[in-house]
């Protein structure tokens, strides 16, 4: 059935039973995961942010990093396990009370998710206490929600800056305005209403790593991949991990080159035919180079079939994009009871839109692909964030379900909290410069974000992990 009005906004409805039953099945979300532990360091900063909200000291949004599909339910873990247990007597040298109500938190989500995860899952983020934003358009609603439940609502707000997951372990996509402006807002309103509250942002970060060598998974699912390609089987199989990165270029190399075929014969787009092999100190960026071309020629394609303008970043772009396949596939308005005519056009125009998006898909696998993520610190998760790039992107090209990863191994989830950012001091500048303040506290939040990065390799120095 082809829907024939617009995409409605999923509100709010924190229901205390299926919260309940959440919290029993957590374990086992866990487990299906992957995930075998989550560690915590900064539990003090959450600790002290949840007892002055509690305390009615604060309003607090928690601003986590989004690498990961896996990410809600190590934030879940994070609140429902971690914290709780922090703050039961002696739970901690700080813990001397239980969090009333047990700590929980409403959240922003996409609105896309239902649409490829099902129904099921829309009515499980609601009730969870989620509400659904539009990323590709002012979606008042949403906001008005959002905003709600910072200045009042009974837990503190959820909110990934990032908007996306970009499938990179140890670099932050470049963070989107919209939680700056949040807080900004809900600290203005809570001045104006002459309200003693102070408004909060505690910054987050979630990080994975294998709890044991999988260097063997990956050479084999590189084997798949290279199989898939059409490449010759390794001759002298290696878990080194200098000749396994050698291959894993080789098997970049050879997708780039026949999707820039693909573009260049089937969409007749100007891109260049590849240049001789240079010196590996080059490849680098060569590849790099080609792979941003690329991705302006998918861009394009599916701009000039879907009548969107050019405007932004590859991000926006990607967003605009998806919006406007949205507005396609859920009309502003439409026929209560349509005809067999109007379903059976309705049903073509889906189909022409799904495959339009389809290029905008292909590039979201790439916006945080550099070409030096794996070359600059060969660990075993740069290479695993890598390789399921690249087994995303044959996905997409075979027509499967990308959200059906393979397992690469067992992990442990490391989640690291800053001091939070406190919005009192900002808000004469906000009141002055309200774009100006937006970036300001964006680029210091992302900032933080970076900072609570440790890297991967065994030789690899810790970055600053606490912007203070």
């Amino acid at each position: 059935m082809v829907p024939t009005t617009p995409l409605a906004f999923l509100p709010p409805q924190l229901d205390g039973r299926v919260l309940a039953g959440a919290r029993l099945l957590l374990p086992l979300w866990l487990r299906r995961s992957g995930l075998r532990a989550v560690q915590v360091e900064g539990m003090e900063h959450l600790q002290r942010a949840m007892e002055q909200f509690q305390g009615g000291h604060s309003r607090l949004l928690l601003a986590f990093r989004h690498p990961s599909l896996d990410d809600p339910a190590v934030m879940a873990h994070l609140l429902w396990s971690a914290l709780a247990r922090a703050g039961r007597p002696g739970g901690s040298p700080e813990g001397q009370r239980r969090f009333r109500p047990r700590p929980h938190a409403q959240f922003l989500y996409d609105r896309g998710i239902p649409l490829w995860a099902g129904a099921a899952m829309g009515w499980l983020l609601s009730h969870l206490g989620g509400c659904s934003i539009q990323r590709s358009k002012l979606d008042l609603p949403a906001l008005r929600a959002a905003r709600v439940l910072l200045l009042d609502g009974p837990h503190p707000f959820a909110v990934a800056p990032e908007g996306a997951t970009n499938g990179h372990n140890e670099v932050v996509s470049p963070l989107e305005p919209g939680v700056a402006q949040l807080a900004l807002w809900t600290a203005d309103d809570l001045a104006r209403a002459g309200r003693p509250e102070a408004m909060q942002v505690l910054p987050i970060g979630l990080q994975y790593s294998f709890t044991a060598s999988v260097w063997p998974a990956l050479a084999t699912l590189l084997s798949q991949l290279e199989a898939d390609v059409g490449l010759p089987a390794a001759a002298e199989p290696s878990l080194d991990p200098h000749r396994l990165y050698d291959r894993l270029f080789a098997l970049a190399e050879v997708i780039l080159t026949r999707v820039e075929a693909f573009y260049r014969d089937a969409y007749h787009q100007p891109l260049p035919q590849p240049d001789p092999p240079t010196p590996a100190v080059e490849a680098n960026a060569r590849l790099a180079q080609r792979l941003g071309r690329l991705m302006e020629v998918a861009l394009r394609v599916a701009e000039e079939a879907l009548a969107v303008e050019p405007h932004g970043d590859v991000t926006e772009r990607c967003r605009r994009l998806e919006q406007a396949g949205w507005d396609r596939l859920y009309p502003a308005s439409g026929s209560a009871a349509p005809s067999a005519l109007e379903r059976g056009l309705a049903e073509r125009l889906a189909e022409d839109t799904e495959r339009r998006l389809w290029h905008m898909r292909l590039v979201e696998s790439f916006v945080a692909v550099s070409g030096r993520y794996v070359k600059d610190d060969p660990s075993q998760e740069r290479f695993a964030d890598t390789l399921l790039i690249l087994w995303d992107t044959l996905c997409r090209i075979k027509g499967g379900n990308p959200e059906r990863r393979p397992r690469i191994g067992p992990r442990r989830a490391q989640v690291r909290i800053a001091e939070p950012l406190v919005m009192g001091p900002r808000l004469a500048a906000y009141r002055a410069d309200r774009r100006g303040t937006v970036a300001a506290l964006t680029a210091d939040l992302q900032q933080r974000l970076e900072g609570l990065i440790v890297p991967s390799g065994p030789g690899a120095q810790p970055l600053a992990r606490r912007a203070r």
